[in-house]
């Protein structure tokens, strides 16, 4: 049984390896969450999102109506599965542009680091629900053997604070 440090641990590796979040704005009609590309400067937060101003997200945040954000994420082998709280905020950090800018970034931008469509996002997590995936082969033998396979995956799920 991991311990809720052990999941959040796994989280933030499976993260800084599979990097696609879900992101919306929390509790905005029309803040649709959409596939971005999660960055990190270190083993954890701030997660960081290159995008475009004409992103729906970034023109809401540059209209000041709204700061709370929600991410979701699912590693590529599915044992990993987040909700993630936090605030967004669009942040003009030149030094943290210039840290995470990479080739795969600068192929979205004519201008480069200077275009003026790009816009940086910077969540900053603040909770977590976390699930580590409890295999349906093991429950479905879990169910032939006569146990319950709810009751050892209630363990695989923690809810931490994510705020340094």
């Amino acid at each position: 049984m991991p311990s809720p440090q052990e999941i959040e641990e796994k989280f933030w590796s499976a993260l800084a390896s599979d990097m696609t979040m879900m992101l919306g704005l929390d509790g905005v009609e029309d803040g649709h969450a959409r596939p971005m590309t999660a960055q990190l400067d270190g083993e954890r937060g701030p997660i960081w999102f290159f995008t475009s101003t004409d992103n729906t997200i970034v023109q809401k945040l540059n209209a000041g109506s709204h700061d709370r954000a929600i991410a979701t994420f699912v590693d590529k082998g599915h044992d990993i599965f987040a909700t993630v709280h936090g605030s967004l905020t669009v942040d003009t950090n030149r030094g943290v542009i210039e840290k995470l800018w990479n080739r795969y970034i600068a192929a979205w931008y004519k201008g480069g680091k200077d275009d003026p469509k790009l816009s940086l996002l910077r969540f900053d997590p603040e909770r977590a629900e976390i699930w580590i995936d409890a295999s349906s082969m093991i429950a479905g033998l879990k169910v032939l053997m006569g146990a319950d396979p709810k009751k050892d995956y209630r363990d695989n799920v923690a809810n931490v604070d994510l705020r340094s």
